[in-house]
C-alpha cells in the first residue's frame, strides 16, 4: 500500500513540470488503489485549478473516481496525530497536509509514500517504522 502526498499528483498533471514523465510514470504504474488522503485532493486540487485551469482540476477529480484511487477520509484520530506531528516538527514546518499523510499512513500501517517532498518526509519518524521508503 502507498500513501500518496501531492507532488507527484500535481507533477503528473502538469507536463511542464520538471517531474512529470516520473510522476505519471509512478501515478500510472503503481499497484492499485493509490491511497490519496482527502488533504491531498484539496491541496492538489487548488494548485491545478491555480495554476492549469479548471478543465485540468475537472480532469484530475474524475481520474480520482476511476477505481485506480483510495481517497481516504481523515479520521478525529488522523486529525489529533496530525496536530501532535505539527507540533512535534514545528521547526521543519511539517504543515497540515503532510502530516495527515504520516497519520493515514500510520493508520493503514503504509510502509511507503509518492512524494517529491524528500526534505520532510525522510525526516519525519513514523510510529509504525523507523523510516518511510519514498517514491519515485
Amino acid at each position: 500500500m502507498i500513501v500518496c502526498d501531492t507532488g507527484p499528483l500535481y507533477a503528473a498533471a502538469d507536463s511542464s513540470d520538471a517531474h512529470h514523465d516520473e510522476c505519471s510514470d509512478l501515478v500510472n504504474g503503481l499497484p492499485r488503489p493509490l491511497v490519496v488522503p482527502i488533504s491531498v485532493v484539496v491541496e492538489t486540487s487548488y494548485l491545478i485549478e491555480h495554476r492549469l485551469g479548471p478543465a485540468a482540476e475537472a480532469r484530475f477529480l474524475a481520474q480520482l473516481v476511476g477505481g485506480d484511487f483510495q481517497v481516504e477520509q481523515l479520521s478525529p484520530d488522523d486529525l489529533r496525530r496530525a496536530a501532535v506531528l505539527v507540533d512535534q516538527y514545528a521547526d521543519l514546518p511539517l504543515g497540515a497536509v503532510d502530516a495527515s499523510v504520516v497519520a493515514v499512513a500510520e493508520r493503514l500501517g503504509a510502509t511507503e509514500i509518492a512524494t517529491l517532498d524528500r526534505r520532510h518526509f525522510s525526516i519525519v519518524r513514523a510510529a509504525h517504522v523507523g523510516a518511510f521508503r519514498l517514491l519515485p
